[in-house]
């Protein structure tokens, strides 16, 4: 019988050796029952239970509508009498008007730029965000909070009193705002919860994008575009002419 068949059974204890060997020489006995002192030990936090990773995402998106409710309770639709046109204001402030929207739409698009090299940076939003650190969280959320109030304040004002006969076009503006909010509340959940409110940070992300979109659209095409003219502009002209009429009697 040859004992060299039998070679491959002495791997294991030759590796075990060698691995105890190495532990003793930087101090530490392999087959020592005495407790690991705390600091060389990983620790590792517990999961967090499912009604935060999953309730706190569907919580932010039941607080965007709440919040889309509570202002249309406090501030419902209603015709006033205020007659409103972009082209009767001065020429300035229609260039200016103009000049702004196209402005911040680029820089939204650079926005989206950031966002695209972040991901291929990073790999992800929770990584993105898990390497920011609390107060880089803090100024990041201060800006954007103050950029998007700005941008959607200097062009949703002028696009809402242009069609302020359409009901629906006075949801363009605040929906935009709300989801602005709740885009950067995501932040502090991805950071601080869990990835899952990565999805609310995507939609969001698709709301106020499209309202700005849908906005800018609108004044780039009623300020430099006159004379072309979609089905939005033919129905709040005949709801001011039919109010005109009804107020005339």
């Amino acid at each position: 019988m040859n004992p060299w068949r039998y070679r491959w059974l002495l791997l294991p204890l030759l590796v075990l050796t060698a691995q105890a060997w190495g532990a003793d020489q930087a101090g530490f006995d392999f087959f020592s029952d005495k407790p690991i002192p705390d600091a060389q030990l990983v620790h590792v936090e517990p999961p967090k239970p499912q009604w935060m990773t999953i309730g706190g995402p569907i919580a932010l998106l039941g607080l965007f509508f709440t919040f889309c409710f509570i202002v249309r309770w406090l501030i419902p639709f209603r015709e006033t009498a205020m007659r409103f046109d972009l082209h009767d204001l001065p020429v300035a402030a229609q260039r200016g008007i103009g000049m702004a929207v196209i402005l911040f739409g680029i820089a939204f698009c650079f926005g989206g730029l950031e966002i695209n090299y972040q991901m291929g940076l990073h790999g992800s939003a929770e990584a993105y965000f898990h390497q920011m650190g609390q107060g880089k969280l803090i100024a990041f959320t201060h800006a954007h909070l103050f950029g998007f109030t700005t941008s959607f304040f200097i062009i949703g004002i002028p696009f809402s009193m242009h069609f302020n006969r359409l009901k629906i076009y006075q949801w363009v503006f605040p929906v935009g705002l709300a989801a602005s909010l709740t885009d950067v509340a995501s932040w502090w959940g991805i950071k601080y919860v869990s990835d899952n409110f990565e999805y609310i940070t995507w939609w969001c992300g698709f709301v106020f994008s499209t309202c700005y979109g849908w906005m800018l659209i609108g004044l780039v095409r009623v300020l430099f575009f006159p004379r072309v003219k979609w089905l939005p502009d033919f129905i709040n002209e005949d709801r001011q002419k039919h109010w005109d009429e009804e107020h005339r009697r």
